[in-house]
């Protein structure tokens, strides 16, 4: 609530918006020292920094229990930054095959196209990490809980493979929320978040975040970041700072909801199957438990009767909403098949899980029955 907050000579209690590209130097010579070495609280660019975007990243990092961050344009330019801030030709970098369609295309097609060579692995296998770490690997880079099928991956178990070998692993750690998520405790080098969702959570701005260490995040992180253009505007980081504030009372509540509607609808004759961590069905329900204590926000449903189905399932709902987004304080419903990963072939969607009758849901704080009413009315129009 309270973390990084910087008062004007106002004594304002909502943080300031230091809407500006640039700042003044009282002299020549100011300027020259702060492009040699700016001190606390000193700016020179909006793009390499600015009061409110610091205000921002301290409060994160706080929250996130790391020492740095550096706030970016959109989660995207997070992920970007994390990977291609420490990532050269000749490196080597081992990826969950589960990640969410724009991840997987910087693993597969860019990193790849400036000579990093990228081994794909069954995320929930530790052999198959075992076997793809090697003495030259770099990096390790996965999603926590896997979007759309929430596959969760080890992270006490992963980085430890990682370690022993000296590379660093890079988490994104969007599923897991800040809320439940404790991935630095449990041996993360990089934290990255697309903090449009939950941290936001209103659905107004996109905005990402990277953490890690002091060293990692100003000396290897924000050069790549303030040269190629990525951060975050000062009105993104001021609107995510009042995200930050409800932060906990949203997530919970979003959780609590989420698990609710998956017992509902668990053995539902219209569905496949429930996918949600918090379900004793759920085949890594104790990794869950052990590693984030909540089933989350997000569930995903397979329904019998394919696109079809699923279609006329989205179509029937009247509260929910069709989104491509996540996290939002909206219900939001998706079909991955068509939207998120549209882009990959049949054949990935397979291995993924990724079916026609899959249906992603982002649960929100609307009222539990209500959500539990639209959801069943739908299914019944199925």
């Amino acid at each position: 609530m309270h973390g990084g907050t910087k008062r004007s000579q106002w004594g304002e209690v909502s943080e300031a918006i230091f809407l500006t590209q640039g700042f003044v130097y009282d002299s020549a010579e100011q300027a020259e020292q702060r492009f040699i070495k700016p001190g606390p609280d000193e700016y020179i660019y909006a793009r390499y920094g600015n009061p409110t975007v610091a205000m921002f990243e301290e409060r994160i990092a706080m929250l996130e229990g790391a020492e740095d961050a550096f706030a970016t344009a959109s989660g995207m330019a997070a992920v970007n930054g994390a990977l291609m801030s420490m990532l050269k030709a000749g490196d080597h970098l081992v990826s969950a095959r589960a990640l969410f369609g724009s991840c997987l295309y910087i693993v597969e097609d860019i990193l790849p196209r400036f000579g990093v060579e990228v081994t794909l692995v069954d995320g929930s296998d530790l052999d198959q990490w075992r076997a793809a770490v090697r003495p030259d690997t770099k990096a390790v880079f996965f999603e926590s809980m896997s979007n759309p099928t929430l596959e969760l991956v080890d992270i006490e178990a992963v980085s430890a493979i990682a370690h022993a070998q000296g590379a660093l692993v890079v988490v994104d750690n969007v599923f897991s929320t800040p809320v439940f998520s404790d991935a630095l405790g449990q041996g993360a080098d990089v934290i990255i978040y697309s903090s449009t969702k939950h941290i936001d959570g209103q659905g107004r701005t996109l905005g990402g975040v990277i953490l890690g260490t002091r060293d990692h995040i100003r000396k290897v992180v924000e050069p790549y970041m303030k040269h190629t253009g990525g951060s975050m505007s000062p009105f993104t980081a001021w609107v995510q700072l009042k995200g930050l504030e409800t932060l906990d009372l949203r997530v919970r509540a979003q959780a609590d909801s989420a698990q609710a509607i998956a017992e509902t609808l668990e053995g539902h004759a219209k569905l496949k199957q429930v996918i949600y961590p918090g379900l004793p069905s759920h085949k890594q329900a104790a990794l869950a438990a052990r590693q984030t204590g909540s089933g989350g926000t997000m569930l995903a449903i397979e329904l019998a009767g394919g696109k079809a189905a699923a279609f006329a399932f989205l179509n029937a709902l009247e509260v929910i909403v069709i989104s491509n987004n996540l996290g939002d304080a909206k219900s939001i419903v998706t079909h991955p098949a068509t939207t998120t990963h549209q882009r990959l072939s049949a054949e990935q969607r397979e291995i993924l899980g990724i079916t026609d009758g899959l249906v992603r849901l982002s649960v929100g704080i609307e009222d539990t029955d209500d959500l539990i009413e639209d959801i069943l009315t739908a299914l019944d129009a199925a």
